[in-house]
């Protein structure tokens, strides 16, 4: 995969994140941030091995993003706590895999219109 359509999917990811949180509050806003999260690492994951598989970067990103989560838990120093958060809250980890399954099927409709 071409890293070119990645870098821009990444960035567009983060605009759309940086957008929902400056339109919307509450919920709905909280919750396409952590979907969107888990979107970006599932891209910085493709951008760094563009051959890896679907399903590969899908469990992963999920799971840094569940590990980031749980690591919560404990105490995460002052200068990391806007990127990797400072409260547990489970219904974050649905989210994650929201976000995880959504980039697995984009990932996967992007392969298979490539190889046509």
């Amino acid at each position: 995969m071409s890293r070119l359509p990645v870098a821009l999917a990444a960035v567009l990811t983060i605009a759309a994140g940086l957008g929902i949180r400056l339109l919307w509050d509450g919920p709905f806003a909280k919750y396409a941030g952590d979907a969107l999260y888990t979107v970006l690492i599932y891209l910085l994951l493709v951008l760094a091995w563009p051959a890896i598989r679907p399903w590969v970067a899908a469990l992963t990103s999920a799971g840094l993003s569940w590990a980031i989560e749980f690591a919560q838990l404990g105490d995460i120093p002052a200068v990391l706590r806007p990127l990797l958060g400072s409260t547990f809250n489970p219904p974050d980890l649905f989210w994650y895999a929201v976000g995880a399954a959504a980039s697995w099927v984009a990932h996967t409709i992007w392969q298979a219109r490539s190889r046509r």
